[in-house]
């Protein structure tokens, strides 16, 4: 069989977000975020973990970038933290918050890295939330401030902007199963944050490109739920399959690049609100123009008719991989069941199946046809270790890592425009409600030392990135 390889042009990069490694939590002129609020609460996290110290990235960047360029990658995804540049969300910058992303933009620029940059990664100013957080029109419009605001500092050290990371997680994570900040169970919220999520997308990519002209290049980054009957030959089942797309997938794909919601979206939630929220004009401003779309893929899922809950309270549809929230996060989808993935799990309990990003990836091309795609998120976190020689040795994940890409590698042959591959992470970190119980990075992190180890896939994907062929 003949090498996989990859053409000079295609982007190998890394990813990370600000709560999830820069710790410095009350320093540097930093507000609070609702992931102080969440992760301080307790019983929220797991060991009550919080981010106030993380990875320590923001008083160890240049080490960091030093990694990254020993590495040879090509682009580093990282996060703008929100409070940390606009504490409160609105008025003035921050300027010592401006000053910390300008020297990192700048030394990985001098280092050959180009920066893409995501606006939004979960860290929504806690007085934003206090005032309704995205269940509320007003937090878009303060996003479409910040970004222009961000768009004006940074300026041309951005290679590309993503407005949102996975407004999915936001939104029904956040607001409807409790499971991520801001902790809420209300589905009716949650439909309200979808929609705000996605107006606060257009009007952020139309405000870069209203400060930076329409050369600048602009993202969103959707994690994609690929969902499979359990008995393909079901009606009820591919019906339930469906379902979980238009929550999952179409609720922000429809009005992104269709710039409508899809009427099945409507039917299914009728029940649970009238989206009065939904305004005239609404889908004009968020179907803004993508120079990529930025596909985040982990898992698959399995689903098949059930007949709901007797209550009528959760709902049969458990999580589907995300978590173990109080509550379901799929609004809408009392009769639909998730059954347990077959196959080997990371970690997280998720399943290993290269097959789904290649599946994800051609459809997007044949949906969107033309649409530069690119991965950016993909990884597994694994139970490793050092060994006896200090080294930290993870073939599991070099084997997850090489099948995926492999994967990609294969979309692209059948004539998928994906254009780069970032790996989630590039160091361990924290993982959110599972607080430091789950490593992702391909850099090992001691929380005791700070000490950063360079995994064995760190070196697998530092010879990828380099040479363009994949690595056996």
């Amino acid at each position: 069989m003949n090498q996989r390889t990859f053409p000079d042009s295609f982007v190998w990069g890394a990813a990370t977000a600000a709560y999830q490694i820069e710790g410095a939590a009350t320093e540097g002129g930093r507000g609070r975020s609702i992931w102080d609020d969440f992760s301080h609460t307790p019983g929220r996290t797991r060991g009550g973990d919080t981010g106030d110290v993380a990875d320590d990235h923001y008083h160890r960047w240049q080490e960091d970038v030093a990694l990254m360029a020993e590495l040879g990658l090509g682009a580093y995804r990282l996060s703008i933290s929100w409070p940390r540049v606009q504490p409160g969300g609105r008025g003035p910058l921050n300027p010592e918050g401006v000053t910390f992303y300008t020297r990192l933009l700048d030394a990985l620029r001098a280092a050959g890295i180009a920066p893409v940059v995501t606006l939004y990664h979960w860290d929504l100013p806690s007085e934003l939330e206090a005032a309704g957080g995205w269940t509320t029109r007003e937090t878009a419009y303060a996003f479409a401030e910040y970004a222009r605001a961000m768009a004006r500092a940074l300026g041309e050290r951005v290679a590309l902007w993503i407005t949102v990371n996975e407004p999915w997680c936001s939104a029904f994570l956040g607001y409807a199963a409790g499971e991520h900040a801001p902790g809420r169970t209300e589905p009716a919220a949650a439909l309200a944050a979808a929609h705000h999520l996605n107006l606060a997308h257009g009007l952020a990519a139309a405000a870069i490109r209203d400060e930076l002209g329409e050369s600048a290049q602009v993202s969103v980054s959707l994690n994609l739920h690929v969902t499979r009957p359990a008995d393909p030959e079901s009606a009820a089942d591919l019906e339930a399959a469906h379902e979980v797309d238009l929550v999952g997938n179409h609720i922000f794909l429809g009005p992104m690049l269709d710039g409508s919601y899809p009427i099945g979206l409507r039917d299914l939630t009728r029940d649970i609100t009238d989206a009065g929220y939904v305004r005239p004009g609404d889908l004009a401003l968020i179907r803004q123009r993508l120079d990529v779309l930025g596909v985040n893929y982990y898992f698959t899922n399995s689903v098949r008719r059930s007949d709901g809950p007797a209550d009528g309270s959760r709902g049969s549809g458990g999580s589907g991989g995300h978590g173990n929230g109080p509550a379901s996060p799929w609004v809408g989808l009392d009769r639909v069941e998730f059954l347990p993935t077959a196959g080997p799990t990371t970690a997280m309990g998720w399943n290993i199946e290269p097959e789904g990003i290649y599946e994800l990836l051609t459809a997007l091309d044949n949906a969107y046809d033309g649409l530069p795609l690119m991965v950016t998120e993909n990884g597994a976190a694994f139970d490793d270790a050092p060994g006896p020689d200090g080294e930290v040795h993870d073939p599991d994940r070099v084997d997850y890592l090489r099948r995926h890409i492999d994967a990609v590698g294969r979309a692209r042959a059948d004539g998928a425009n994906v254009q780069g591959y970032f790996v989630w992470s590039l160091l361990d970190n924290f993982e959110w409600s599972y607080g430091y119980s789950k490593r992702f990075g391909i850099v090992r992190v001691d929380y005791d030392t700070q000490r950063r180890t360079l995994k064995d896939s760190a070196r697998w994907y530092a010879q990828l990135a380099r040479t363009g062929a994949l690595p056996d």
